[in-house]
């Protein structure tokens, strides 16, 4: 028979509403999913927001684009996006360079061994997704997107492809 401390972990949940329920499920899987991002993306010393501008950058190759426009286009808010780059750029996989037009405007580009980088990712990170959500089936990932998208649009600033 099971302690009481078993059968107490067993109980229902009570949230205070069924948005709170939501959110905090949203969370919880969060932060499970993200633990196999963050395992995948330690054994390239690189975090996901890393990679995502990265995967920008490539998007934007070879002209690049300015430090402001890649920040605002990150899927998570970088509060530092000065170091963000500072650390890609020291392992040669991005590169800064002022406009002469517009000196304040700082114009990021991805190297050739950045492109190297991602194109070595490329399969880890795939595996990684089916690792996070392909235990659902296509039309269960259809309709979770199409969800996730409803709870985010009134709180969502344009930005490009998200």
């Amino acid at each position: 028979m099971g302690s009481s401390s078993e059968s107490s972990d067993r109980r229902p949940r009570s949230f205070d509403s069924s948005e709170q329920e939501v959110y905090l499920n949203l969370w919880r899987t969060y932060d499970r999913l993200r633990a196999l991002e963050d395992e995948l993306f330690g054994r390239f010393d690189l975090t996901a927001q890393q990679y995502n501008a990265l995967r920008l950058l490539r998007a934007a190759h070879p002209q690049g684009m300015p430090t402001l426009q890649l920040a605002g286009r990150l899927i998570s808010r970088a509060p530092d996006i000065t170091r963000l780059l500072d650390r890609l750029e020291q392992r040669g996989l991005i590169e800064r360079h002022r406009q002469a037009s517009n000196r304040r405007v700082v114009q990021v580009r991805i190297t050739p061994a950045g492109l190297a980088l991602l194109e070595k990712l490329a399969d880890p990170v795939i595996d990684c997704a089916r690792r996070q959500v392909g235990h659902l089936s296509p039309e269960e990932q259809r309709q979770l997107i199409l969800l996730l998208r409803a709870a985010r649009a009134p709180h969502e600033e344009p930005h490009g492809d998200w």
